[in-house]
């Protein structure tokens, strides 16, 4: 047997020993709305030449400038999505949070320190479109994740998640 058998695989970087993945999550595409607005609105005022001034052939570029810009923006924001991700394993939740092209932040909290979760639909576009905000409280302060997707379902993994930690722990509801 070799050192690399001996090494067990991790399923993202910072993983602790023994710590167990649980599942990742991250925001509602909804969350992406103003990158969305960034690509029509350019696309869409450079249309509008064109469409008065007809004979004017040149002016048909201006629709592909819009576009390319408008793309340019929306990457922008896709990227803030994409690599905004919540990850929550057997010990602890992790936020990692993109800011800008090559900024991270990272907040752990450790799942025996929460304290309660709640989780809020905002109204008729949140009940439709099933996304919501959740939030964590522990001692020290609140963590909220805004736009989350399926806000339900995550509360009720992260439940699951927080009682099986206190279990593990032997830390039971009558010591609370």
């Amino acid at each position: 047997m070799t050192k690399e058998d001996t090494i067990q695989p991790h399923d993202f970087d910072g993983q602790r020993e023994g710590e167990e993945l649980l599942f990742v999550f991250r925001r509602h595409i909804i969350a992406m709305r103003k990158g969305f607005y960034l690509l029509l609105i350019p696309f869409t005022l450079s249309a509008i030449p064109p469409l008065i001034w007809q004979n004017n052939l040149e002016l048909f570029i201006l629709p592909i400038v819009g576009l390319v810009v408008g793309l340019l923006l929306f990457s922008y924001h896709f990227m803030m999505w994409y690599f905004t991700i919540y990850i929550v394993t057997s010990q602890r939740i992790r936020q990692v949070t993109q800011k800008g092209f090559f900024g991270k932040n990272v907040v752990e909290l450790k799942l025996s320190k929460i304290q309660n979760i709640s989780y809020n639909i905002p109204g008729f576009s949140g009940e439709i479109f099933k996304f919501g905000t959740i939030v964590i409280q522990t001692y020290v302060g609140d963590l909220v994740i805004h736009n989350a997707e399926h806000p339900d379902k995550i509360y009720n993994k992260l439940q699951n998640a927080v009682e099986a930690s206190a279990d593990e722990q032997g830390v039971y509801e009558e010591d609370i």
